[in-house]
């Protein structure tokens, strides 16, 4: 997180509006996406493409954002596939009702589970690759950002 927050910093001292912060990120990086949503008070507005929301921890994955929920910041766009073997959809269940649970801030969050998409449905150069479903979360994205003022 501190190395996002340095990131943030760095574009706010050199052009970037501070006021218009987001993140978006795939797989482990949309782990991250939930976490800096939890962390950084100062954001927008999320986009997670197939981040876990649980999983084992240990010494570099002290939690989990479903841990810290109570701490979510904005509201997050949640794009999964219904296949994905690695993300189970009762997870996701449990992240919905935390978020429904907790601060205002995030209770506009949203989940897309794609019927037939599995993980890295995004990642055109994997044979996962589903491309209206990747076409279509993208398109939601945008609209998520410019709904939230920062596109």
């Amino acid at each position: 997180m501190a190395d996002l927050g340095a990131t943030v910093a760095w574009a706010g001292e050199h052009g970037g509006d501070p006021k218009r912060v987001s993140v978006n990120g795939f797989c482990w990086g949309g782990r991250i996406t939930w976490l800096y949503a939890e962390h950084n008070p100062n954001i927008k507005a999320a986009v997670t493409w197939h981040g876990r929301v649980m999983g084992a921890k240990n010494a570099v994955m002290p939690a989990n954002p479903l841990d810290l929920v109570a701490n979510l910041h904005v509201p997050v766009l949640g794009l999964y596939g219904l296949q994905d073997q690695s993300i189970p959809q009762d997870t996701l269940q449990q992240m919905k009702q935390a978020i429904a649970d907790g601060p205002q801030a995030g209770r506009g969050s949203q989940f897309v589970v794609y019927d037939d998409a599995g993980h890295a449905f995004f990642a055109d150069y994997r044979p996962s690759y589903k491309k209206a479903d990747a076409e279509d979360g993208w398109r939601r994205a945008l609209v998520w950002f410019k709904q939230h003022g920062v596109a």
